[in-house]
């Protein structure tokens, strides 16, 4: 039988722990996030965005954790992003794209996100702002940096971030709020501290001399802990919340 947008995406239901509820993982994440953040040396009065993300999770689940509270959701596919919230029936609710994102889909993009996270040339940029001049609306966006170096993962290396910023502050229609990275799978997390720090350093620097550059976002369930302490704003977090994915 042939599923629905409707069925599909209600049927595809994350597998948590038996015992607790979102409601219930998504506070336990809110306290790890403050115990984080008391740990911290710096911008100790900053506000951490909690972006629960929900690929591969259903719609269902969705509504709930925007119902416990969620006020930021965390998409990586345009085409399952498109069918979820063409059914969520919740507002308020701020959606970020935080997957990799192709230049022949930046249209549906920026009628769909209000952040897009996973800006990593300036060909990307050229597709958002066209797309976004077309609609008439300015699209904040994220420089993606690739700072481990890593083959495997999209992102602009350092050494070529300040040129692909001015690529991007020449568009009348994208607005730079910031910048996002994602951290090796290390198999000791800690190893993943000297990044989040460099990227903090980097982050500060380029904010002195830019309005709404507000937003340094990196970190996710196995890292997010670290990433708080050393300097991270916005923390996207799926598994901690929702349980292992269904794919």
């Amino acid at each position: 039988m042939m599923l629905t947008t409707k069925d599909k995406w209600f049927n595809i239901n994350g597998v948590g722990e038996k015992f607790l509820s979102v409601r219930e993982k998504i506070q336990l994440v809110l306290e790890e996030i403050q115990r984080a953040k008391d740990r911290r040396q710096i911008a100790k009065d900053e506000k951490i965005i909690l972006v629960a993300v929900t690929k591969n999770h259903g719609v269902d689940l969705m509504r709930e954790a925007i119902d416990a509270g969620i006020l930021n959701i965390g998409e990586n596919r345009i085409q399952e992003a498109s069918e979820k919230f063409s059914i969520l029936e919740r507002e308020g609710v701020t959606k970020h794209l935080i997957g990799h994102l192709q230049t022949n889909k930046a249209k549906q993009a920026v009628k769909l996100f209000d952040l897009i996270h996973s800006v990593d040339s300036e060909n990307l940029a050229a597709a958002i702002e066209k797309a976004a001049a077309a609609i008439e609306k300015v699209q904040d966006v994220l420089i993606q940096v690739n700072l481990a170096k890593e083959d495997t993962k999209f992102g602009v290396a350092e050494e070529n971030l300040r040129s692909l910023i001015d690529g991007v502050e020449k568009f009348k229609h994208l607005r730079l709020r910031g910048l996002m990275m994602i951290a090796p799978n290390y198999d000791d997390v800690e190893q993943c501290r000297p990044l989040f720090k460099g990227m903090r350093k980097i982050f500060d620097e380029l904010a002195k001399t830019r309005r709404n550059f507000d937003y340094l976002s990196m970190g996710m369930t196995h890292d997010y802990k670290i990433a708080v302490e050393e300097g991270a704003n916005i923390v996207r977090v799926g598994t901690a919340i929702f349980g292992e994915r269904i794919y």
